[in-house]
This record gives C-alpha cells, structure tokens and sequence, in this order.
C-alpha cells in the first residue's frame, strides 16, 4: 500500500451544525477513495434524512444504524419516527436497529450503578481518549459486519457519528465483527470536534 495523505477537519464545537459539513467531508474522501459502504448513525432521523442529499443510494451502500426498540426505556418504543424510516428505506436506505455492540446488558448495570464492565470501559476510554462521535464509529462499523449489511469485508468503509445529536465525526475504517473487534483499525479520522 502507498502513503496516504489524508486531509483532517477538527471542529471547534461538537453537535449538529456540523452535520452538513460532516457529510460534505464524507462524500468527498468516499470519492477520492473510491468507498461505497457508508454507516451512518441516526437516532431520530435528521442525519439520515441529509444522508440522500450527499450519496445516491444506486451507486452507494448506505446504512443507517438507529438505537433499539426501546433504548430510552420502556415508555418510548422508538426514537427514529417510523413512518420517516419507511420513507428512508422506499429511497433505497437500509436500516440497522439492534442492540449496540458497546452497550447491551452491561449498559444496563451501568445505568443501575452497578460496577463498570469491560466493554463499558472500552467505550468510556474511546470517548474520553477520541471523542464520543469515534466511538460512535467504530461501534456501527462492528454492528453493521454483524448484521451482514457490509458485503466485503476486505475493503473500507466509511463510519459517520456524532456527540448527541446530528454528525461531527467521519471515521475510515477497516471492518471486523464484534467477535473479532482487535481486528477493526480506524485508518483515517476525517473529521471530529476537538
């Protein structure tokens, strides 16, 4: 492989105005690259809504992972408004609503206060060490491998995420599944707040 010179955005603020440039920096070093599987996160829709504005879901493989049914607890069944998916998903979207691979019953005991787990400790040091919207990345590129929506696992990927609401992170990253999750390598960050 040759060296690559890779052009980085750092925000000076996290958060969603920087959703529209975030997506800019996405499509351009997909083009540049030659990357057709975008995973984008999207929680209550807004991102992926832009995500058609930026990428042609015929020439592009995009996916957008959302939370679980019910991952603010059970009084809401779903945060991204379903009648918005459906839409999304007529546009040639695919979507990935699943257990988060840093998360699950250790997030559970986490909220309960119980004592910190391992995978809970990996992603607390991500977001600490990187930023949340990294960690964002690299746990959508697991999940989407795990839910075979990446047809080739030889080739990168570009990850979108964000810190709350709406895309400040774009990552470059070599896929693995979460049982194999030492293999994944985030090649590039394009961009995240600083």
């Amino acid at each position: 492989m040759v060296d690559m010179i890779i052009e980085s955005t750092y925000f000076e603020k996290q958060g969603p105005e920087n959703s529209d440039k975030a997506l800019n920096i996405a499509k351009k070093n997909a083009d540049k690259l030659g990357i057709k599987d975008i995973i984008v996160a999207s929680t209550t829709g807004t991102t992926a809504e832009k995500l058609s504005n930026y990428f042609n879901p015929v020439e592009f493989n995009l996916v957008v992972v959302t939370h679980s049914y019910y991952f603010t607890g059970t009084k809401l069944r779903q945060e991204f408004d379903e009648e918005k998916m459906k839409k999304l998903k007529s546009e040639g979207l695919k979507f990935l609503i699943a257990t988060h691979s840093m998360s699950g019953v250790e997030r559970a005991l986490r909220i309960k206060r119980q004592p910190w787990m391992p995978v809970d400790l990996i992603a607390k040091l991500i977001r600490d060490q990187f930023s949340q919207g990294t960690k964002v990345c690299i746990e959508i590129a697991t999940m989407a491998v795990d839910a075979g929506l990446i047809p080739d696992l030889d080739r990168d990927i570009i990850c979108i995420g964000g810190t709350g609401r709406g895309a400040d992170t774009v990552c470059l990253i070599k896929p693995a599944p979460t049982s194999e999750f030492n293999n994944l390598r985030v090649k590039a960050i394009f961009c995240k707040p600083l």
